[in-house]
């Protein structure tokens, strides 16, 4: 029987930039996947830091080729939105690319302060205040502007929140606005519940931005919820903003700049499926012609990517614990983990990962289900993206080490989602999770960012334990 290294082999363009096997373990980013597993066990997970740097910098190059190839006249600001990943050490190593960032919660801007005082972020960045804000949520954006942060933007989602601008700045402030988008027709409503109706914002301009000396309108957002597709879809949401833009522009010439959002998509394939070159310039020469069509000037362009910045970046690594034959047919393995509490994603929206075994790659392979610790009957992994199956080496109970599983570009949100440091499903620790980074000369180097969860943290939660 061909072995699981024939079989992705056959399958994919195997081995990529990114995936290599050496001695039938496999390599991501050429760490020693099963070293790291020698060090510190599993359930594990891992983010590669030198992997943030390098997504920032393809799109700002992306982007750069498609202003000189398009003679593109605006500029290009790279912001990363936070909520896909607050870790310090997330936003440390994005803000090492000369970027700037988008926000959604009042609690974002304790961040925002103590990047400043690390020396991270200064008061000409920009900081993009996006979401439905509660009073703390303007209350705190308004002592940023006030504290002379010139680039603490308000993106008005409502028709109302300027008014608590209004009373509360004392300086000249740059004000955004949020368009409501048209969701996918195939959606349970029909306009975005996020944002300003298109036939508001002109009006929400006249009245309560256009004669205040400290408000400048200068940047008009929007976002789909789908990202950046090449769908006709997409492509007719783009086109009705940049004209919204363009008849707002007459009106206003303080407004220089859109926000197109985020939306870049990962990788969840060993086989790219994506031309992202393409994509950019596309992008750019709709703007440009509607532009050109209106008689207006082309606006600088803001992106806020975050599954793209940090998705590729993180993996997720279990051990199988046993296997289980539960007919004639439907063999699982058991994982030392949760699908549900580790990777919600997989439950919530059936999300696909990269998903392939750490070692054994000279074994034979078996169709098998992955099954997960909690009780729910949803915790389970059948189904791949590219084959709709799960293909895992053969494992056998004389085998001298265990079977091993990663899931890769695991980075963005899972922990948000599943409550980083609280409690989970059937009380699920939180696995132990390693940060790995190059020195200079290119020596890979990790270290514990925090154990796996201990029942004394749980006792305490539940009110056990003082």
């Amino acid at each position: 029987m061909d072995t699981y290294h024939d079989l992705i082999s056959q399958t994919f363009d195997f081995p990529t930039v990114d995936f290599t096997v050496q001695d039938n373990e496999l390599r991501f980013h050429d760490i020693p996947l099963m070293d790291i597993v020698k060090e510190h066990g599993t359930p594990l997970r891992l983010t590669y830091l030198p992997k943030i740097s390098s997504q920032i910098q393809r799109a700002k190059k992306w982007f750069a080729d498609a202003i000189e190839k398009t003679d593109y006249q605006g500029t290009y600001t790279y912001c990363y939105c936070t909520k896909s990943s607050h870790f310090s050490f997330v936003l440390e190593e994005a803000l090492k690319n000369d970027i700037h960032i988008e926000t959604s919660s009042g609690f974002d801007i304790h961040i925002v302060r103590e990047l400043y005082r690390r020396g991270k972020l200064n008061k000409q960045s920009y900081i993009i205040a996006n979401g439905f804000k509660r009073e703390r949520y303007r209350r705190h954006l308004t002592e940023l502007i006030n504290e002379g942060f010139v680039n603490c933007m308000p993106i008005l989602d409502n028709l109302a929140e300027i008014d608590y601008y209004h009373d509360h700045v004392t300086e000249k402030c740059n004000i955004g606005m949020r368009l409501a988008s048209d969701e996918e027709p195939r959606f349970q409503f029909y306009t975005s519940r996020l944002g300003i109706r298109y036939a508001d914002a002109v009006p929400l301009y006249e009245q309560k931005i256009k004669e205040d000396p400290r408000f400048q309108l200068t940047m008009l957002h929007y976002f789909i919820n789908t990202g950046i597709k090449d769908t006709s879809y997409y492509w007719s949401e783009l086109s009705r903003f940049v004209h919204k833009y363009c008849e707002l522009r007459r009106v206003c010439p303080t407004l220089t700049t859109i926000d197109i959002g985020g939306g870049l998509p990962i990788q969840t394939s060993i086989q790219p499926e994506y031309d992202y070159q393409y994509m950019v310039e596309e992008i750019l020469r709709t703007i440009k012609r509607i532009c050109k069509e209106e008689g207006v000037p082309e606006p600088h362009i803001f992106t806020e990517f975050g599954i793209f910045t940090v998705g590729e970046s993180g993996a997720t690594i279990y051990s199988i614990l046993d296997e289980k034959l539960q007919n004639d047919k439907e063999l699982w393995y058991m994982i030392d983990g949760s699908f549900i509490t580790n990777l919600p994603d997989t439950w919530a929206l059936n999300q696909r990962f990269i998903m392939l075994a750490l070692n054994g790659w000279e074994k034979s392979y078996k169709k098998i289900q992955l099954g997960g610790l909690t009780c729910d009957s949803q915790d389970y992994y059948n189904a791949e993206k590219h084959i709709y199956q799960v293909f895992l080496p053969e494992r056998k109970p004389t085998d001298a080490k265990p079977l091993y599983v990663g899931f890769f570009h695991t980075g963005a949100y899972q922990e948000s989602l599943s409550g980083y440091g609280g409690l989970k499903h059937c009380l699920i620790p939180a696995p132990k999770h390693v940060i790995l980074d190059r020195d200079a000369d290119g020596t890979l180097r990790n270290w514990v960012f925090a154990d796996e969860q201990d029942s004394d943290s749980m006792m305490r939660i539940l009110g056990y334990q003082q």
